[in-house]
């Protein structure tokens, strides 16, 4: 006990006398420091006295999908600055190849008596997939925002980028460079942001008069290989652009051209999606359609913190507008002989 009280006080900066007083729910102490003592509390493993244990830790969950892309450490980043501005402390949870599902961490989530929970893409964007535990947040009435689109039967409030937008930025530089005949790189068919991008790639193509049929759509999964294979595919088929749903995939992109003995932007140009870390410093530098990582962050924490005061703000989809990020992977397309 004596320990415990020490760890704690430290984390806190409080003395151990003040520990105590929480722990032992007496008065004396202020909300925000008893707020914070029972937040180190769980920080540091320890289980709440029993008279405590009903009320939810100052903690929020942060499940993402992976580290690999680095637009979800960006925007992890960005709503755990606004989470802490608002006195909650973020939680990863990162999901892994054969380790921890989504449902698990959801469990543990709830365990842990946690204030909300924010997804940043998983499978709640996927049609075909198990979305139960879901269900268990909104049986328990925690608090949780969806980061991207999400299936329609999903009652969570959601901040987006506006994927046909998206879309239609990408496709009107390609075409105002020339280009005719446009390859898109797409998510699995049950992926929302994909069914997005496609259905305004379809609306906007006969507008801008692109050849834009069923063989200039390929699937992928999101990494740089599915970029790179389903890129292969289409370069068979003579498209002199592409447009792609990640920038992973857009690197994937870049190296197939390579691999094919051409070049980007001359022979094959590509577009990716995120702007993510670092893609001003590829070869080429990647052009881009920039999703407002700090705008979405910030409504995604006051989204969150109305509904954890009891206050839900919207039952709409919040859609911010993304921005075109013209670089050196877009060029006019080369004569052909």
């Amino acid at each position: 006990m004596t320990r415990r009280l020490a760890e704690v006080a430290k984390k806190v900066g409080v003395s151990e006398a003040t520990v105590s007083r929480v722990l032992n729910d007496k008065p004396g102490v202020s909300e925000a420091t008893r707020a914070a003592v029972l937040t180190a509390l769980d920080v540091l493993g320890y289980e709440r006295p029993t008279q405590l244990r009903g009320e939810r830790a100052r903690l929020v969950g942060l499940v993402l999908p992976e580290l690999q892309n680095p637009i979800f450490p960006a925007f992890a980043e960005a709503v755990g600055g606004a989470l802490a501005g608002h006195g909650f402390t973020p939680v990863l949870c990162i999901q892994t190849a054969g380790g921890v599902s989504e449902s698990d961490y959801v469990d543990l989530l709830l365990e842990q008596q946690v204030s909300g929970v924010v997804f940043f893409g998983g499978l709640y964007a996927q049609g075909d997939a198990p979305h139960g535990h879901y269900a268990r947040l909104a049986e328990r009435s925690l608090p949780t925002v969806l980061l991207n689109a999400a299936i329609d039967d999903l009652d969570f409030p959601r901040v987006s980028c506006d994927d046909a937008v998206a879309v239609e930025h990408a496709l009107g530089h390609l075409r105002q460079l020339g280009h005719r005949r446009v390859g898109l790189v797409l998510g699995p068919a049950d992926h929302v942001p994909s069914q997005r991008k496609l259905a305004a790639a379809r609306a906007v193509a006969g507008r801008l008069g692109l050849e834009l049929g069923e063989d200039c759509v390929e699937r992928a999964l999101f990494s740089l290989e599915g970029g790179q294979a389903a890129t292969t595919r289409l370069l068979r088929r003579g498209v002199t652009g592409v447009v792609c749903a990640s920038d992973p995939l857009a690197l994937g992109a870049v190296r197939a051209v390579r691999r094919a003995g051409l070049t980007v932007p001359d022979d094959v140009s590509v577009v990716g999606y995120d702007d993510s870390s670092f893609m001003m410093c590829t070869d080429p530098p990647l052009t881009t359609v920039r999703q407002p990582i700090d705008a979405m962050g910030r409504a995604v924490v006051e989204l969150l913190v109305g509904e954890i005061g009891g206050v839900r703000v919207t039952h709409d989809e919040l859609l911010f507008e993304p921005e075109l990020v013209v670089r050196g992977s877009t060029a006019p397309p080369r004569e052909r002989d």
